[in-house]
């Protein structure tokens, strides 16, 4: 009775260090799984073309299409994408932790969102613009999440100008609710909520600013007229 007693006790012991060994290993992996600047780069930095993209006239078919009420409308997993050309442009697919419903950024987030600051002002990616693109799963109505998918965009592109200090002109945000999903297959999957960066075009050139006009020449004087 005392041997398997005390088997027992080791047993527990050795199950209760496994545990903690579990514990202490998981922020590690985590830690191995953290974006890095260079993860960003390494998908963004493939430039082509410029892309023509309006980002006003995409924010305002997105809302109305989100409006739809046809009853035909086909489920979302077999609704076309709203803009397959962003399909073709490199990007970086972001995990954003969110406040629920809101377009609140987590803590456990900012240092993601950092990571994409550090790859944005690399001179690799320092000649381009961007486009800040959000997307909600397919839950609650499709018009709200148009618009809280543009809140949450919007709220990147503002820590990534005002915390961070990237360009203004270098950033355009969209949001495309569940328009466009990521996983068509599983519109419900989280994997619908990721934020994508997407590069544009190149930043275009400032106008190089005209030289002030020289003073003009004086006229040579007359010569004095003899008499």
């Amino acid at each position: 009775m005392m041997r398997r007693s005390t088997l027992l006790l080791r047993d527990l012991g050795l199950l209760g260090l496994l545990g903690a060994l579990t514990l202490l290993a998981a922020p590690l992996a985590q830690a191995q799984t953290a974006v890095t600047r260079d993860d960003v780069i390494a998908k963004l930095n493939h430039f082509e073309t410029d892309a023509a993209i309006d980002v006003t006239a995409l924010r305002q078919q997105t809302l109305e299409r989100s409006k739809s009420r046809l009853k035909n409308e086909p489920p979302p997993q077999k609704r076309p994408p709203i803009a397959p050309d962003l399909t073709k442009l490199p990007a970086f697919n972001a995990d954003i932790a969110f406040d629920v419903d809101t377009p609140i950024v987590m803590p456990e987030s900012y240092q993601t969102v950092g990571r994409i600051a550090d790859a944005l002002t690399h001179s690799s990616l320092l000649p381009y613009t961007f486009l800040i693109v959000g997307h909600i799963e397919s839950t609650g109505r499709r018009d709200n999440n148009v618009l809280l998918s543009q809140r949450r965009a919007d709220a990147i592109r503002d820590i990534l100008v005002n915390t961070f200090k990237i360009a203004p002109k270098r950033l355009q945000s969209v949001g495309l609710g569940e328009e466009q999903l990521l996983d068509p297959a599983r519109p419900n999957a989280p994997v619908n909520n990721q934020l994508q960066i997407m590069l544009v075009a190149k930043v275009a050139d400032e106008p190089p600013a005209h030289p002030a006009p020289a003073a003009a020449a004086k006229k040579p004087a007359k010569p004095a007229k003899r008499h």
